[in-house]
């Protein structure tokens, strides 16, 4: 068998899956990041995989003392007291003393000679499958010239292969710009980078640069650095995911909106919900998702905007109890944070729900919020392709929810998702007989044959309700509508029997 078939595990699930099952044995990788990226943490999922398999490891630390390295292990929950493990300081602090100080060699050249002398020797007496080297900075510091560094890497490259030793070298990018001298000699090169953002939580990513014999999702992908470890959300391919699926409708829950969507929901496609604040998008959303589960269905809600602590009472109010399905771990409900929520994790949860537990109807609540942890619209507009390109191919029925600035007015979008989205429902308020009142309309339906008329739209105690078709409005799509005609609306029923009654 090859080295490119036998395949060596990093201990990072999504790690593994970028490089299609890991790392090929037997040959040196350079992992590159600035401090803080979590190198250090990397290498030890990578010896700590060795031994889950048998195999012995070796940590050779340069930057760090073992006790701060075993430190660093513990804070996840980790030890390194194990016998296929060892960390070896190749640096003591008798090194380093006034008294270790010579003047007859180089300093240099005779440092340099005893570092690398010092890993051959103990890679000759533990014979490791694994290698981990922890930095190359200080190495680089020891060689002063950048020949004489170049010289004693491919040393140690020759030596770990003639030892079919797998090895990863960090290093934290103290060498100045434009030095690709190791990413030359290394058989693959990953970079780990760090974004800070003005706010919220500092955004981790990393891109596999190089990888000689095996192919490799290229691009950026996000992961996290926690407690237990780091978590790595390859980028998703939606053409990777294809899955055959029966079409079909699915209600919403109310008949009238049903009509006017064509027959219902289409399965495999995406409905976008449009409309201000306040208008009723999230309750209807919560409708369709009621009616799923009453179906049987399983669900997941991601809520960016409300807190549970709101959306709970009022779903009750109207009619759409959902505690039992959450409590019997039908209903996937979460509240996410936008701040602290990267989309590389968040199109992970999403592709958790669908795949590990079954989901068929998927909400994102909302939009805007979602926005907010992308570094710049462009992205969203990528990824959120992707997501819906993936979540079509799995027959999942997807509504999306988008707020517009202001109130009554039709105000501006943070994103224009519309040519995205399978269906577009349009929420409005409209002014009609001293009264604010609102309105829905389907302005867009690739599967179905939709309704073109407007509706009055209501929230009451029996949820979601849906008039009939409104045939004298004036300005709906310019955001400021009114209504003048003689059909009856919902609320003149209300008045009508408050007129009875008195």
């Amino acid at each position: 068998m090859s080295k490119a078939n036998r395949r060596c595990s990093t201990g990072i699930s999504g790690l593994d899956d970028i490089l299609q099952g890991g790392l090929p044995k037997g040959h040196l990788y350079l992992f590159e990041g600035e401090p803080g990226t979590g190198k250090t943490t990397l290498g030890l999922h990578f010896l700590l995989a060795g031994v889950a398999g048998g195999e012995s490891g070796l940590y050779v630390t340069l930057s760090e003392t073992a006790k701060e390295l075993t430190e660093v292990a513990e804070s996840h929950g980790w030890s390194l007291d194990h016998p296929l493990i060892e960390v070896f300081e190749l640096v003591s602090a008798d090194q380093l003393g006034p008294e270790a100080e010579q003047s007859i060699i180089h300093p240099a050249e005779m440092e340099l000679n005893q570092t690398v002398q010092g890993v051959m020797d103990r890679i000759e007496a533990r014979r490791p499958a694994r290698v981990v080297f922890d930095s190359l900075s200080e190495m680089r510091l020891l060689a002063q010239e950048p020949l004489r560094y170049r010289r004693q890497v491919l040393a140690l490259k020759h030596f770990f292969a003639r030892h079919d030793c797998t090895v990863l070298m960090l290093d934290d990018l103290s060498a100045a710009a434009g030095d690709m001298q190791l990413r030359s000699i290394a058989h693959g090169v990953v970079w780990l980078q760090q974004q800070v953002g003005e706010y919220g939580a500092d955004k981790r990513f990393l891109r596999v640069a190089k990888m000689r014999g095996i192919g490799y999702r290229s691009g950026e992908h996000d992961f996290s650095l926690k407690t237990g470890g780091i978590e790595v959300f390859p980028r998703l391919v939606a053409a990777e995911h294809h899955q055959g699926f029966e079409p079909e409708n699915a209600s919403s829950g109310n008949a009238a909106l049903d009509a006017a969507l064509g027959g219902g929901l289409a399965r495999g496609s995406n409905t976008l919900f449009l409309g201000p604040s306040g208008v009723g998008k999230t309750t209807t959303a919560l409708s369709c998702v009621h009616a799923a589960l009453r179906r049987g269905e399983k669900a997941a809600y991601y809520l960016f905007d409300e807190g549970l602590g709101t959306l709970m009472p009022r779903a009750r109010a109207l009619g759409y109890g959902v505690q039992e399905f959450i409590d019997k771990g039908q209903f996937l409900l979460s509240a996410l944070d936008p701040a602290e929520v990267t989309p590389g994790e968040f199109t992970a949860r999403v592709r958790g729900a669908v795949e590990q537990d079954g989901a068929r109807v998927v909400v994102i609540d909302s939009l805007n919020a979602y926005l907010q942890a992308m570094p710049g619209g462009k992205f969203l507009m990528l990824q959120m392709h992707e997501l819906l390109t993936y979540l079509n191919q799995r027959g999942v029925l997807t509504i999306l929810v988008l707020g517009q600035h202001g109130i009554l007015g039709q105000g501006k979008l943070d994103v224009d998702l519309s040519y995205l989205s399978d269906a577009v429902v349009l929420f409005r308020y409209f002014e009609a007989r001293g009264n604010l009142l609102k309105a829905i309309s389907v302005t867009k339906s690739r599967t179905n044959r939709h309704s073109s008329s407007i509706h009055e739209f209501r929230l009451g105690d029996q949820g979601v309700e849906v008039g009939v078709a409104l045939s004298d409005f004036e300005g709906v799509v310019s955001g400021v509508a009114r209504y003048g005609g003689a059909i009856a609306l919902l609320s003149d029923g209300d008045r009508d029997r408050d007129g009875d009654s008195a």
